[in-house]
């Protein structure tokens, strides 16, 4: 018996349904089986639920298989209506409005009671779509980042998972090629298919129907992020993922998929044994970790923060920044000193001008890491940076940690140095005092709006996904 079919809501309805189909009253269908009708009735309401010899003794005086009685469908459509009312009335949602509940009567047309439920589905959608709100998912990031610092940044499952699956299909050593890629989908029952016009709100368009993943056809050059992305969209299936119920939930998720990507693109047996012998040359280098594996800058950097501390004895932090100098990334458990917001969130915050992460911006030559000590409040600490562009503009990519952990790494030999004594507004937030009394009644800047800010996320099953937009796009595609 599966639990839907004990649902004493449905349960209930059903056997009204049938006591009404033969023309019985409460009190001649309690005869019949030994009951009062007011103990009837509150089995038909649902407040109560009968034991199985009672069942049993029901479907008998009501001409029925006990299966008939105990199917989890509701009876009728007037019935599904009245369960979805019952189940949203009960809801915590509902509760918090205080609200009296409504209680269907006969009398009750179906319009009304189909109003009375469309405006709870729209309740319940209108708070989903709150969850993607900028301060939700700002929290939900922190808390996100919490736990993954409590691991170490470390997934031993689903790198034990990544690992099987490329096994599977037929990887062994290199870079794991596209081929492979494609095998490892051919194994879950999907074709990959490049098309030209994925929703512009989507990276990638699985059809579970047709066994299908569409991809764009080209992406970061050399084909990168296309076996990424892939392996991303098959991670869902792999790891069992159900839609998301909110937006910490959906980014456990993303957080998941990306982790997997990067365990089958750098699987941990071969990564951690060719950082484990940089680390013994004392020549570790993000660079070389990402040329032995051919994947991006940044997916090295990443993976590197989910073994160094588990495999290597060693914290550290990785650090994305944009070229106005917000985090747009982070990780760290090394202590430190990240910028943060009143609610622990350090995405959107600006760092120190004088960390090597934005020095690296001011380079001439950009084709090499930047390596530099920066004296903080926290520490010394050592990191190897490397710039990068995208249509949105440049970005850097830092790996880096503490002084003591610095012998480890290729470019500790730097003398660049440079000391920021932020949070301190003196550091470099603000004007040294001569170019304050110069300018500061004459000059007018117009500031730049981030559009992002003010751009609420399509909202649909999926956040930040126009519903409308996939739904057209799998229609188009079917019947290829």
């Amino acid at each position: 018996m599966s639990s839907d079919a004990t649902d004493p809501v449905t349960l209930g309805h059903r056997i009204r349904h049938h006591r009404l189909e033969r023309g019985l009253t409460l009190d001649d269908l309690g005869t019949r089986v030994g009951l009062a009708g007011s103990q009837l009735s509150l089995i038909e309401n649902g407040k109560r639920e009968p034991r199985l010899s009672q069942l049993g003794e029901l479907a008998q005086a009501l001409d029925v298989s006990l299966a008939t009685l105990l199917d989890s469908a509701p009876p009728s459509p007037r019935a599904a209506l009245e369960i979805e009312l019952d189940r949203a009335q009960r809801s915590a949602l509902y509760s918090s409005l205080a609200l009296p509940r409504v209680k269907p009567t006969k009398g009750m047309a179906d319009d009304a009671l189909t109003a009375l439920v469309g405006l709870h589905r729209e309740l319940q959608r209108r708070a989903s779509d709150a969850i993607a709100t900028p301060e939700e998912a700002r929290r939900a990031n922190t808390e996100l980042r919490a736990w993954m610092r409590a691991r170490n940044n470390y997934l031993p499952d689903i790198d034990a998972l990544a690992e099987k699956q490329i096994k599977a299909a037929g990887h062994s050593v290199g870079a794991v090629t596209h081929r492979t890629v494609s095998i490892m989908a051919e194994r879950l029952g999907f074709q990959l298919i490049y098309v030209n016009d994925l929703p512009h709100s989507t990276r990638s368009v699985t059809d579970l129907a047709n066994g299908r993943i569409y991809l764009p056809p080209a992406s970061i050059p050399g084909g990168h992020g296309l076996r990424a992305m892939a392996l991303q969209a098959m991670a869902h299936r792999l790891i069992d993922h159900e839609r998301p119920a909110s937006y910490a939930e959906f980014l456990q998720q993303r957080l998941e998929i990306n982790y997997f990507s990067a365990a089958c693109l750098m699987p941990r047996t071969a990564a951690v044994e060719f950082l484990a012998k940089a680390k013994k040359d004392r020549n570790l280098a993000v660079e070389d970790f990402r040329d032995a594996f051919g994947v991006t800058h940044e997916a090295a950097a990443l993976r590197m923060t989910n073994l160094a501390t588990s495999t290597l004895d060693m914290p550290l932090h990785f650090l994305r920044v944009d070229e106005d100098g917000a985090i747009a990334k982070a990780y760290e458990n090394d202590r430190l000193p990240l910028p943060t917001d009143v609610t622990g969130a350090v995405e959107g915050q600006i760092l120190c001008r004088r960390w090597s992460a934005r020095a690296a911006f001011d380079r001439t030559n950009r084709t090499t890491e930047l390596y530099q000590y920066t004296d903080t409040p926290a520490g010394t600490f050592w990191c190897a940076t490397q710039t990068g562009t995208t249509s949105d503009g440049e970005f850097s990519i830092s790996v880096g940690v503490p002084f003591a952990q610095a012998k480890w790494f290729r470019g500790r030999e730097t003398t660049a140095r440079a000391v920021s004594t932020c949070p301190d507004p003196s550091c470099c937030k603000t004007p040294r005092p001569e170019q304050a009394e110069r300018w500061a009644d004459q000059a007018w800047p117009s500031a730049r709006l981030h559009a992002h800010v003010l751009s609420p996320l399509p909202s649909g099953t999926f956040p930040g996904v126009d519903d409308a937009e996939v739904y057209a796009f799998l229609e188009r595609h079917e019947g290829e």
